[in-house]
């Protein structure tokens, strides 16, 4: 059965994988691993375009765990999105003191092994409601005293009337590398990485010029370290001069009343698309 064959079947099956020939990878399905039981339902499925051989759950579940496995490999670069953090939230009307106030209570989720992980690490004894999506609702229409969820921003937390109480855990998007590559592919990483590198410089930092006076460049330069040197530009008034250089954009309010302290005028800043050091 090819990739194509393999996409149609499934579908009506209600199992969406992703194509990947855009990736220039053909013949092949992208698959996002689930819980349980839409694992067990992948492999019943997978199994009706096997003619010559079925998976059995034990060999799907040992090439999970190789999968998971995979991906515990050194992280060369952490890349600065998709960051959230997976919590415990309550309602706001609760009053919560700690971990212990957990005990015997339902918790909703959609990542029970996350949960009892962390539960039994901590030995707390509560019940869990699995549900797929539409987790804040859960406390609200009586399913659950709390829940576990990924939050990002926490508005959804607020809509819903609930309060974040425990982080388990952090997770952001990061660039990680497989162990015992040729020399070919590491070059090919590195050239990756300082690209990459360049883009997330460039959105830490911000470009910014100003009109300064000439016998006010030494300490106006001291404030803005980020470059080896600003460039200076003379203008067409007498005694005064355009400076250029980058900021750290975290910093931005705090530099811009420096400045106009030690004199600068005329202060424009502009995001960086690149900055290669």
């Amino acid at each position: 059965t090819n990739s194509n064959e393999a996409f149609e079947k499934l579908a009506t099956k209600r199992l969406i994988l992703r194509k990947m020939d855009q990736y220039k990878i053909p013949n092949s399905l992208r698959l996002t691993i689930g819980n349980e039981a839409a694992n067990e339902h992948f492999i019943k499925s997978i199994n009706v375009l096997r003619s010559n051989k079925t998976w059995s759950v034990r060999e799907v579940s040992s090439l999970m765990k190789l999968l998971i496995k995979d991906f515990k490999q050194s992280v060369i670069e952490k890349l600065g999105f998709s960051k959230c953090r997976v919590c415990i939230a309550v309602p706001k009307r609760i009053s919560f003191s700690g971990l212990e106030d957990l005990e015997g209570k339902q918790i909703a989720t959609s990542y029970p092994n996350t949960v009892k992980l962390f539960l039994s690490k901590n030995k707390i004894n509560a019940g869990l409601h699995i549900i797929n999506g539409s987790v804040e609702i859960a406390p609200n229409i009586g399913l659950a005293d709390a829940i576990c969820d990924i939050v990002s921003s926490g508005s959804t937390l607020f809509k819903n009337n609930l309060k974040e109480v425990i982080q388990i855990a952090t997770s952001e998007a990061v660039l990680v590398q497989a162990p015992n590559l040729n020399e070919v592919k590491t070059e090919l990483i590195e050239k990756l990485c300082f690209r990459i590198k360049s883009v997330l410089r460039a959105k830490k930092s911000k470009y910014i010029l100003m009109n300064v006076p000439n016998d006010k460049i030494a300490s106006i330069s001291a404030i803005l370290p980020v470059l080896k040197s600003p460039t200076i530009l003379p203008l067409a008034e007498e005694g005064w001069s355009s400076l250029h250089s980058v900021i750290n954009a975290g910093d931005f309010w705090e530099v811009i009343d420096s400045l106009k302290v030690e004199g600068a005028e005329d202060i424009l800043v502009c995001p960086i698309e690149k900055m290669v050091l």
